[in-house]
């Protein structure tokens, strides 16, 4: 099954190979990021991370300690946002790998969550993604960024990206956290947030989409029954998440002349684990399989074979712990060098020809 365009073939027709894959990154980045999200926010002259509380033991988890932070982000022209960042750091001196998830305005990265990263030798953090610009169609112009930048033309995936890459910043300043071992998540629209968050700042050692769907981790031009289309997001009034250029393509799919299978590679040879659902339609698993695949090459060139995977569980669209349970997992092979028994490289979709369509 074709996925096009070839991530290993420059827009000149000629192969990629390891010395030409920083220009071939960039020709992925110029394609995808302006058309598709209206570009990004700019990152600002200094974001600061200043802290506002300090709790020195968290009940019932002894030796727990918990922060918050406020990230404050001045930009040239003086004008400032801040985002609020919550850690909860495991006993010991650390420093320690950060488990970034920006739902905060959700509850999944609930206590139990917390807990489970705890165990596993991490720092639980966690900020609200709205804060950089409100998740609502009839007022998002009038929060966080856009105050800022009115006549901006980014979407509201990209604001949300900006506060994944603010609070990396602010990561950087904190003694207990390890800046080389950053790993983030968010479900559905946080999603689509995570994998261009992730794209698009190298900083990000490991990025984990949950069933982000289109827009995210699934691809545009192979469909399965039931998947989100550029249309779907006029129906649900979620346009205004992306750029104008997507908007233009409602009905015309076919037409869009890149697919998401660009943001995985933006990712190599970080690591990428796509957490996915059976019943989920919308958000197109068998298509963010074939995404994966079409991504391998990449990670194969960069020397990271083993730096993509995909996890799937039963149920339905959600962030459910056990999604959380494979990211930690991920994280453990990858942060902490150990050896587990889950294989995250395993086939999928047998009838992955019959189950999508191309547009």
């Amino acid at each position: 099954m074709d996925v096009t365009p070839d991530l290993l073939t420059f827009a000149d027709g000629t192969t990629v190979d390891l010395e030409g894959w920083p220009r071939r990154r960039q020709e992925l980045f110029d394609a995808i990021v302006p058309h598709e999200y209206g570009g990004l926010p700019p990152c600002g002259a200094e974001t600061t991370a200043l802290r506002r509380s300090n709790v020195s033991s968290v009940k019932p988890w002894p030796g727990v300690r918990y922060f918050t932070f406020e990230v404050r982000t001045r930009f040239d022209d003086g004008q400032e946002l801040s985002l609020t960042l919550s850690l909860w750091v495991p006993p010991g001196d650390g420093p320690f790998p950060v488990i970034l998830d920006g739902d905060g305005c959700w509850r999944y990265f609930d206590d139990h969550v917390v807990q489970k990263v705890l165990a596993r030798g991490c720092i639980a953090a966690s900020f609200d993604r709205t804060e950089a610009a409100a998740d609502n169609a009839d007022n998002y112009r009038e929060t966080g960024l856009y105050r800022l930048f009115p006549d901006a033309e980014f979407g509201v995936l990209s604001t949300w990206a900006w506060g994944f890459h603010r609070c990396v910043d602010a990561l950087e300043q904190i003694d207990q956290a390890r800046a080389d071992q950053i790993a983030i998540t968010g479900h559905s629209r946080g999603g689509k947030t995570v994998l261009l968050a992730g794209a698009t700042d190298e900083r990000i050692a490991i990025v984990n989409p949950n069933d982000s769907g289109i827009g995210g981790a699934g691809l545009n031009h192979w469909k399965s029954a039931g998947s989100e289309e550029v249309d779907s997001f006029f129906g649900s009034r979620n346009i205004f998440w992306f750029g104008k250029a997507f908007a233009d393509l409602r009905h015309r799919d076919a037409e869009l002349p890149y697919d998401q299978h660009f943001l995985h590679a933006l990712v190599a040879p970080r690591k990428l684990l796509l957490t996915e659902a059976y019943e989920d339609p919308g958000a197109n698993p068998p298509g963010t399989y074939l995404a994966a695949q079409a991504a391998r090459p990449v990670f194969d060139l960069l020397g990271a074979t083993d730096g993509i995977g995909w996890a799937i569980r039963e149920g339905g669209h959600s962030h459910h712990p056990s999604d959380y349970e494979a990211l930690l997992d991920f994280v453990d092979v990858h942060f902490h060098g150990k050896q587990i028994r889950r294989d995250f490289q395993r086939p999928l979709f047998p009838q992955l020809s019959e189950i999508l369509k191309r547009t």
